[in-house]
């Protein structure tokens, strides 16, 4: 409960933030950045690496408010090797994950799945070891999907929402073209693609480099209702969803078309299916067992 009025705090507050600030000329370009290899942790993982009681130290701030470098680093150990200092990015989270390129994975001897940051359900098991200790993930170990963090505003102006997949051109010595780059909205964001090291590599992508979107990939979301069969149209929605898996993610949200979702109590629900929540205006409500 208090982590959970912490979290509610800390999102008001950058919130309020983002508000006041101005945001920046549209002129179709998305500023890309080129994320390494890195951890996120939760309080508990904070301890067993490095002590009780133990707070992250911010090293520099990200360009997402709010989001920082730690000074603090870890070992990522796999069947057939590791990597020694990977950075770890604050603050802490509700849940573990690490997020590694495929030439990482590589080296680890492990072959992680492709997904959208948060949804680490059934992903591969990684070994963290810090200076106090050692923690083994059962699953958390992922390649991060290329995706576009946007606030509600620029999502208006490039004409797209959250969840959508699109088609990214880069220019430069090496132009290429990336499919299935998913559209993150929040109030939270700010506008910036993030690619991990194999994709800047293959494109010969430098920090600072631009983005264009130049394919809208038609998904489900997007389809209108007009084009839909009389029957599906018909169909109403379910009123409660009883969703028993054990991580809630903003991708989940948006697929349960029911006004209320109903979770057992013991279900992670990620920072970012609070805010699609909210901003779908569904009813969140946690089973007791």
């Amino acid at each position: 409960m208090q982590e959970n009025l912490v979290q509610k705090i800390v999102e008001e507050v950058l919130q309020q933030v983002l508000k006041n600030q101005s945001s920046p000329p549209h002129d179709g370009k998305i500023p890309i950045g080129v994320s390494a290899r890195h951890v996120h942790l939760a309080q508990a993982e904070v301890e067993q690496l490095f002590g009780e009681n133990y707070q992250l130290t911010p090293k520099f701030e990200l360009s997402q408010p709010g989001q920082f470098a730690a000074e603090e680093t870890v070992v990522i150990a796999g069947p057939k090797g590791s990597i020694e200092r990977v950075r770890i990015l604050g603050p802490a989270r509700s849940l573990s994950q690490v997020e590694v390129s495929w030439t990482d994975a590589m080296k680890l001897g492990i072959k992680p799945p492709l997904r959208i940051s948060g949804d680490i359900q059934g992903s591969s098991s990684v070994t963290l070891i810090g200076p106090k200790g050692s923690v083994v993930l059962n699953e958390g170990l992922i390649i991060a999907q290329a995706h576009i963090h946007m606030s509600p505003e620029d999502s208006a102006k490039f004409n797209v929402m959250d969840g959508q997949s699109v088609q990214i051109k880069v220019e430069g010595i090496r132009p290429i073209i990336l499919s299935n780059v998913v559209i993150r909205v929040s109030e939270r964001y700010r506008l910036e693609m993030h690619i991990d090291t194999d994709e800047a590599n293959a494109g010969l992508i430098q920090q600072g480099t631009v983005a264009e979107i130049v394919q809208h990939q038609v998904n489900e979301q997007s389809i209108p209702v007009k084009e839909q069969s009389p029957v599906v149209a018909k169909v109403e929605k379910p009123a409660i969803y009883h969703y028993d898996k054990k991580l809630l993610s903003q991708l989940e949200v948006l697929e349960i078309d029911a006004q209320e979702i109903v979770v057992p109590k013991k279900t992670i629900v990620t920072a970012l299916a609070y805010d699609k929540l909210r901003e779908l205006n569904k009813t969140l409500t946690i089973r007791s067992e």
